[in-house]
């Protein structure tokens, strides 16, 4: 079957795509985006989390045709949505989490960052002030080995700041 959405603003065609293949594989395979990351394959560690119109979603778990006609944002795709999401007048080439991040030192080695700036991009845009707990549910499905989520707790709270007060903060 062909299936055809708008991944990160561009609309994309895929064919030949069968009944159970993920959008994950999709995404990465057919469409050159690696971001996303495939780890358990479950659901379990958020590793593959994209938006799908808007709700984050492990991309592991969703047939690629249950996105025909929809949007898809990727880590791959977060400055552009940050920048249509706030107006031409924010600059650079990172999402203001991404840069978040990349300033509180919360990317160890990366296998679950995507999912996470994902998840988390989503939380800011819902709740520009989330409190420790709301950040903690929002990221709750994504799993990470390498850190004990403080850093990462820092990286979401300075990118909250950031887009709520427009100014950037150092950590």
């Amino acid at each position: 079957m062909r299936v055809t959405f708008t991944v990160n603003g561009r609309r994309h065609e895929a064919d030949d795509v069968w009944e159970g293949e993920s959008l994950l594989y999709v995404l990465r395979e057919r469409m050159g985006l690696p971001g996303s990351k495939n780890a358990c394959e479950q659901g379990e560690c958020g590793s593959c989390t994209v938006r799908l119109d808007g709700e984050p979603v492990c991309a592991c778990l969703v047939a690629a045709g249950q996105a025909e006609g929809r949007e898809v944002v990727t880590v791959e795709g977060l400055a552009a949505y940050a920048k249509e999401r706030e107006g031409s007048a924010r600059t650079g080439d990172l999402a203001p989490v991404q840069q978040a991040f990349l300033d509180a030192g919360a990317v160890q080695c990366g296998f679950c960052t995507p999912g996470l700036l994902v998840a988390a991009d989503e939380l800011i845009e819902r709740n520009p002030q989330p409190s420790d707990a709301d950040i903690r549910e929002a990221l709750s499905g994504n799993l990470c080995r390498c850190t004990g989520y403080e850093k990462i707790m820092d990286a979401v709270r300075l990118a909250a700041a950031r887009t709520d007060d427009g100014a950037p903060e150092v950590v």
